[in-house]
Parts: C-alpha cells; sequence; structure tokens
C-alpha cells in the first residue's frame, strides 16, 4: 500500500526472524496498530545554522533497528507496525522548500490516520513535529504537547527551532509541557513568550504521568514528542544540537514508554537523529531503543484497555 508522498523503506529480502524488524510491515497495513514514517528532510536545520545529516535519520534508524531488538520480549507483545516508508522531501534548501515538505508530511500523516494507525515519525528536523502534530489536531480534538528536548523550539522565523510556537499559532494548542529544557541555550525573549501561551518547564519526570493524562480530561488527546538532543552527548553525540547536561539513556527510555503507555497520547516522533555525526551508530541504535521503549508502553496500554482501539 502506497501512502502519499512516500517512498517505501529500503528492508532486506531476509531478516532473521528472531529480530523485531522481521514482523514489521511493510506491504499492508492488516492487523497494525502503529505507521511509522519517516520524515527525511534537514532544511530546517540549516535554516536553523545547526548541523546538517538528519535528512540520513530514518535509513540509519532501520538499520539499527534491523540488529536492536526481538521480536518477542519478555513481558507483553509488541503491537504490530506498518512502515510507510519515507517522505519524499522538496527539493531545494529554502523556505518555500520547507513549506512544500510540510504539507506532504500532513497529508502522509493524514493517511496513517485514516487507516486508524497511530503515527510514528522519525526524523530529520524537529520542525517535522509541526505538520506531524498539525494532521492529528486536525481531526478535531483539543490537544496537549508534552516534549523532551533542550530547547524550547519557539522560535518565529523558519526553521528546525519553531515547531511549536507554529502549533501555538496556526493549531489552537494551548498548553505546552517541556521537559530536559537547558535553560543555558534558551533565550529569556523565548522562555516568556513560552511561558505566557501555555507552556510550563518541569523539572524531572516525576509530572510527567499528571501531563499525559491530560490532567484528567475526557476526549483531551496528547502530542507526544522527543528530539534526541535531550540526552546527553556522552550518550547521543549523533544528533543536530550535542547536549552536553543532558538527560541519562534510562531517563529518555521511561519518557517514551510512558507516553506509549498513555491512551490520550495520538501520536510520537523521535527527532534529530543525525548519522552524520554519529559514533559506530550508536545514537541510532539508542533511537531504536526508544522507538521499542515506546512500543513497549503501547503494548501495556493495549493490554489495559483490553486490546480495544481507543476512540
Amino acid at each position: 500500500m502506497t501512502i502519499p508522498h512516500c517512498q517505501p523503506a529500503e528492508w532486506p529480502r531476509v531478516i532473521d526472524s528472531a529480530r523485531f524488524a522481521s514482523h514489521i510491515h511493510a506491504g499492508l497495513p492488516v492487523g497494525c496498530r502503529i505507521g511509522l514514517i519517516g520524515l527525511p528532510d534537514d532544511t530546517g536545520v540549516e535554516l536553523n545554522g545547526g548541523r546538517i545529516g538528519a535528512e540520513g535519520g530514518p535509513r540509519a534508524f532501520r538499520e539499527a533497528l534491523l540488529r536492536y531488538g526481538v521480536q518477542i520480549p519478555s513481558g507483553a507483545a509488541y503491537p504490530r507496525v506498518f512502515d510507510a516508508g519515507d517522505v519524499v522531501p522538496a527539493e531545494g534548501r529554502t523556505e518555500a522548500a520547507l513549506q512544500e515538505t510540510h504539507r506532504r508530511v500532513f497529508e502522509a500523516v493524514g493517511a496513517l490516520l485514516d487507516l486508524g494507525l497511530l503515527p510514528v515519525g522519525v526524523g530529520g528536523g524537529h520542525d517535522l513535529t509541526f505538520p506531524l502534530v498539525h494532521a492529528v489536531a486536525n481531526r478535531g480534538r483539543p490537544m496537549t504537547g508534552v516534549y523532551f528536548d533542550a530547547h524550547l523550539d519557539v522560535r518565529e522565523r523558519p526553521g528546525s527551532g519553531m515547531a511549536f510556537r507554529r502549533l501555538v499559532e496556526d493549531c489552537g494548542i494551548r498548553e505546552l509541557h517541556v521537559f530536559g529544557m537547558n535553560e543555558l541555550v534558551n533565550d529569556q525573549g523565548h522562555v516568556s513568550w513560552f511561558c505566557a501561551n501555555g507552556g510550563r518547564v518541569h523539572e524531572g519526570l516525576g509530572t510527567l504521568g499528571t501531563c499525559l493524562d491530560a490532567n484528567g480530561r475526557p476526549h483531551h488527546t496528547v502530542f507526544a514528542s522527543l528530539d534526541l538532543d535531550v540526552i546527553d552527548a556522552a550518550h547521543a553525540p549523533g544528533v543536530s544540537a550535542p547536549n552536553p547536561a543532558g538527560w541519562t539513556v534510562v531517563q529518555a527510555a521511561v519518557a517514551a514508554r510512558a507516553c506509549g503507555r498513555s491512551p490520550a497520547v495520538r501520536c510520537f516522533d523521535l527527532m534529530e537523529l543525525n548519522p552524520a555525526q554519529d559514533e559506530a551508530g550508536r545514537t541510532a541504535r539508542l533511537a531504536a531503543h526508544l522507538f521499542l521503549s515506546f512500543l513497549r508502553g503501547f503494548a501495556e496500554r493495549s493490554a489495559a484497555s483490553g486490546g480495544l482501539h481507543e476512540d
């Protein structure tokens, strides 16, 4: 099955059947719950003055997934995953090209939603969270944003640092919760704007459960986004903006699993994987670990609801 604007992912014809990757569906999404979609574009990173290379993130992620993760882990089984392939970005490295790529992501994610799948994006510049979430928010329910990032990403100018400002201004997002922010790399003007527009900065993960529950409000949904630069550069060197004072891998995995577990979470992404800056593929392997952590949480969500789809 072809998703609009997507080219099929390149998987080997033969994969070890004991590996998780051997059971990813790349043809038809029958019985699948998760829609994996690659977002191989870093135009926004370049416009923002960052280290380019994140366009290779989805490919590096899939290569890591080939060698990491068993099909049947101890505990709950993983949900079935449909791989929609990669959104083909627009040609050029301009603001106009960025906008066209965003339009393509919006339509591709909308197609996954039409299939009843929960979209999980892998990128790519963090600006691509904007069209992904926009497609989900366009379905009409009010949304709360929960994201894990060293940066607030509320800049005015187009680029990888503008996603969450656009979500507030263009998509009606009225509540944002950021975890892992590094106060030394966020301008006071951006912090002030964030706090004045429904944003809250959280220390640690103690309040994450409440945020993911959308504060107990029925019919209120959540988007969750994890920028790999929230993790310390000692563990995640392959990102667009390395973090010298970031999280541990365990903290990030706890967050990803909690996002998967929450019935309110309607989309998830792992962004800014930059294999051009990676060391022996270990950041890509970390991204695979976080993806499987999210799926593990999703399996627990499904078990708690008796395997039923959320409304």
